[in-house]
């Protein structure tokens, strides 16, 4: 089988790490991939945005499956494009991925159909939103309602940083078309969980619960990120809190959005807090997230062609997921100054030496690096991911640390303490 994968970042390194180990695959592409991904696969220069030549791609080199790895390309219709011209493709359409492109019609979707989410409302004018925040307590979320590359969540600890934000969206226009309406949203006290799952449009399995870090320091400080780290299974996600998810969030919105005819097919991300033992959605995605994949994927046992094979295909009921008894936990390292303004094109250095058992207890996924003049450099912020597998959280744990230290570049940045609020629960 001829796969092509869509994407650049950590979350498709992982998936080319784990497809390029199925017995059923012939050739992987990845457009336009990173300098590690090169080594699993053969890169492609087609922006993950360029439906248009993507689609051309795969009808000239024979591909039998696409996967799409980020949000930018679904938002844009990649999945309708693919299917119109019966191309098997990975990922949801435009319209149910909508999920993720607009925080306000999830929330809609949420309250009409009584699955558990936060208070809310919208807002396109400052003056309004800012009368409405006045009535508000504090703490207070302010959302872009579209994509923002995970800048656009606020959580506001002062009238005047609520203000800000919504200043930010409306007024300002930081985020340009993405903000401009924003969801104003009741603070959440809990601890935050994230459940991805994969559909079909009517069966939904879960995949191993995860948590990842979303500041850029230790101890949740600083501004947020596209992840600074993450491990699973999380111990919080039990078996019967799962079980609660499912039959109160995942199905529900999976049926929901059938109903509306915007069937859901791919992975349907939930962002969760748990409040008191109980499930409250506070975001969905449409795809995998990043860096949970970078935890999950190497605990699955199952052939991940098999199960997106079975997705694509309309027959989940028929698919049974496996997963491997083990922990896994990833460390990101990022360039310094992320995530505001950062040097690119910084030589690395160490990762032979981070690899020295083989990939059997540590794996280096390739977020932002590329190959300059044959040296693997820095090319993004959040530049690797170091994941590390263990019987136990602490073994893994210590594995992933143990592979950061060699590895080298100017400016590297990770956060010392990604999984300890979980060991400290397990102690405790």
């Amino acid at each position: 089988m001829n796969i092509l994968v869509i994407g650049s970042g950590g979350r498709e390194h992982a998936m080319v790490w784990r497809l390029a180990q199925s017995p059923r695959l012939t050739r992987l592409y990845c457009a336009p991939g990173n300098g590690g991904i090169a080594q699993q696969a053969t890169c492609v220069p087609i922006a993950a945005e360029d439906v248009a030549g993507l689609k051309a791609f795969v009808q000239r080199e024979g591909i039998d499956l696409t996967v799409v790895g980020p949000e930018a390309p679904l938002a844009a219709g990649i999945a309708d494009e693919f299917r119109k011209a019966k191309l098997k493709i990975f990922g949801p359409t435009a319209l149910a991925a909508q999920v993720e492109s607009s925080k306000i019609f999830t929330k809609e979707l949420l309250t009409s159909h009584q699955i558990p989410t936060a208070r809310a409302q919208s807002f396109d004018q400052v003056e309004p939103a800012l009368a409405y925040l006045r009535d508000q307590p504090l703490p207070i979320v302010i959302k872009a309602d579209g994509l923002a590359q995970g800048k656009g969540v606020v959580v506001a600890t002062t009238a005047a940083q609520a203000e800000d934000a919504v200043r930010d969206s409306l007024e300002r226009h930081l985020f340009g078309a993405a903000g401009r309406r924003v969801l104003i949203e009741q603070f959440l006290d809990g601890e935050e969980l994230t459940v991805m799952a994969v559909t079909d449009g009517k069966t939904v399995i879960p995949m191993l619960p995860a948590q990842d870090h979303k500041r850029v320091g230790d101890g949740d400080t600083g501004p947020n990120t596209g992840g600074m780290g993450a491990y699973a299974p999380a111990p919080l996600g039990s078996a019967a809190l799962i079980e609660r998810v499912q039959r109160t969030v995942l199905q529900p919105t999976v049926d929901a959005l059938s109903r509306m005819g915007r069937p859901f097919q791919g992975v349907l991300y939930a962002g969760l807090m748990i409040v008191k033992g109980e499930p409250y959605v506070l975001e969905f995605n449409a795809r995998l997230g990043d860096p949970e994949t970078q935890a999950v994927l190497p605990l699955l046992k199952t052939d991940l062609v098999d199960v997106i094979e079975a997705v694509v295909e309309h027959r989940l009921d028929q698919c049974r997921i496996e997963w491997h008894p083990l922990t896994a936990v990833c460390v990101v390292l990022t360039s310094g100054g992320y995530p505001g303004s950062y040097r690119h094109g910084c030589p690395i250095s160490g990762l032979a030496a981070a690899r020295q058992d083989d990939g059997h207890h540590t794996i280096v996924f390739h977020a932002g690096t590329a190959v300059t003049d044959g040296s693997l450099v820095t090319a993004g912020g959040r530049v690797l991911g170091v994941t590390g597998l263990g019987s136990t959280l602490l073994e893994a744990r210590e594995r992933a640390y143990a592979a950061v230290r060699p590895i080298q570049f100017d400016g590297r940045h990770f956060r010392t303490d990604i999984a300890m609020r979980a060991l400290r629960q397990s102690r405790a």
